[in-house]
């Protein structure tokens, strides 16, 4: 395992908070070069976009330094994925800054899959216009998220790494000096299932520590928590402690997000009890009580899996889409809702296949049950589903040897992000077939740093 792994405070602090940061090991001057090649770019070509890391090359000692791998590795595992989508925010002198926005905000999930990484090659404080984030905002997808904390600056040295949850809230801060504020983000992505600790754990129990957040939200925080343990999370649901289910399933369906959220936590308490009002509540139009009930569901867990496969059967269009969104959610628990995945496959409905393609990357990582499915559905018209196919291949890696030849077929997709995941997927598999694609891919694909348009051999 990876040294320079987060601590369970720094754990904490995430997933309370949404983010974290570490200072790489680079030196300042390191750094410098890093700033000055990125303001030369920038003056000269304009904004690389997606070719940041091809264009700066030397960017990838950042995540080659031990404290950034320690941390990459704490947040989504040993193999975690940079994907294609990456790009240099440049903040100029003098600017007004941003408003507060989501990157992510768009899927119904809690749970650590995908992380923003932020990069400052110079010294960013107040003044200079760092990222400011909204602690605790990433488990919010209405605006009242942007207002639950006071905005928080990711200042510090040059070197300074953040790790943010995709769904935080955050924006550029107003940049009141005169000199440039770069900042690189990058996307990652978890690629298999928490099945133990990936971080510097010492405590199994969330209530140890300082940093455990708001008492209206420990059920939310410790789920989260005990997701990362893996099979070491305690299972065990809490007693209801007087409360009521009527009560709750009523809260669930607030129009309030926070009390929403709080309800969501509180009714898996009544574990299987609760699955079928959960279950009315995703037939509700509300995406707010839908919303609600698929984080309720995910945290009562495996006894809800049955109840979710057969609302896969019959059911309106948003609710069988909203189950297999929850069993791809659940993740491992769902392993044996695989069947019944494939099978939503062919369902008439693109929003139920989308999210069952969805589901098979997260519940079939273990076989190969999937993939001749997965592989009729890279061949989709709808560049969604093709996507999201391509990605779950990725996803399942090693078991995913027969979908070589169309992922090779994709290398060149009119899509940049398909070509990417395909690279990867191949990557994953890992065969000897999939390495000799990757490197007939490489000999054409070759990127030179060095040539531009006052240099062009």
């Amino acid at each position: 395992m990876a040294e320079n792994l987060l601590s369970d405070e720094q754990m904490k602090h995430f997933i309370v908070n949404g983010f974290v940061t570490v200072t790489t090991s680079l030196s300042p001057e390191f750094h410098e070069d890093i700033f000055n090649k990125t303001a030369s770019v920038f003056d000269k070509e304009g904004n690389p976009g997606n070719n940041l890391l091809p264009r700066i090359p030397e960017i990838q000692c950042v995540f080659d330094d031990a404290n950034v791998k320690g941390a990459l590795t704490s947040l989504l595992g040993p193999d975690s994925y940079m994907q294609p989508h990456r790009h240099p925010h440049y903040n100029p002198p003098g600017s007004k800054g941003q408003n507060m926005h989501q990157d992510g905000g768009k899927r119904w999930s809690h749970h650590t899959r995908r992380l923003l990484v932020f990069y400052y090659p110079q010294d960013t404080p107040v003044e200079r216009g760092p990222t400011g984030v909204v602690p605790i905002s990433h488990y919010f997808s209405t605006q009242e998220g942007s207002q639950i904390s006071p905005e928080a600056p990711i200042s510090g040295k040059a070197g300074t790494v953040a790790f943010a949850n995709y769904d935080l809230w955050h924006r550029a801060m107003p940049n009141q000096t005169e000199h440039r504020r770069y900042m690189m983000k990058f996307l990652y992505a978890r690629m298999t299932e928490p099945q133990e600790p990936t971080w510097d754990n010492r405590d199994v129990k969330w209530e140890n520590g300082t940093a455990c957040g708001p008492a209206d939200h420990q059920g939310m925080f410790k789920h989260l928590w005990n997701w990362h343990l893996g099979t070491k999370g305690n299972q065990t649901l809490e007693a209801p402690n007087g409360e009521l289910l009527s009560e709750l399933i009523t809260d669930v369906n607030s129009p309030t997000e926070s009390t929403g959220l709080k309800a969501a936590y509180r009714v898996a308490k009544f574990g299987e009890e609760a699955v079928k009002p959960l279950i009315r509540c995703l037939h509700e139009e509300s995406d707010m009580t839908r919303r609600n009930a698929c984080y309720a569901l995910n945290a009562v867990g495996s006894p809800a899996v049955e109840a979710l496969k057969n609302t896969l059967l019959d059911a309106p269009d948003h609710t069988r889409a909203n189950a297999a969104e929850v069993l791809g959610d659940l993740g491992l628990k769902s392993e044996s809702a695989v069947p019944a995945l494939v099978q939503a496959l062919q369902d008439e409905s693109p929003s139920v296949r989308s999210f069952a393609i969805e589901a098979l990357g997260t519940t079939s990582q273990s076989s190969s049950d999937a993939v001749p499915g997965l592989i009729e559905a890279v061949g989709s018209d709808n560049g969604g589903i093709k996507r999201n196919a391509v990605f779950a291949l990725a996803r399942i890696g090693g078991n995913a040897a027969d979908a070589v030849e169309e992922l090779e077929n994709l290398l060149f997709d009119e899509n940049r992000y398909i070509r990417g995941d395909a690279f990867h997927a191949l990557y994953r598999i890992g065969t000897p077939e999939a390495k000799s694609v990757l490197l007939r891919y490489l000999h054409t694909s070759r990127w030179c740093p060095i040539t531009n348009r006052d240099s062009t051999f």
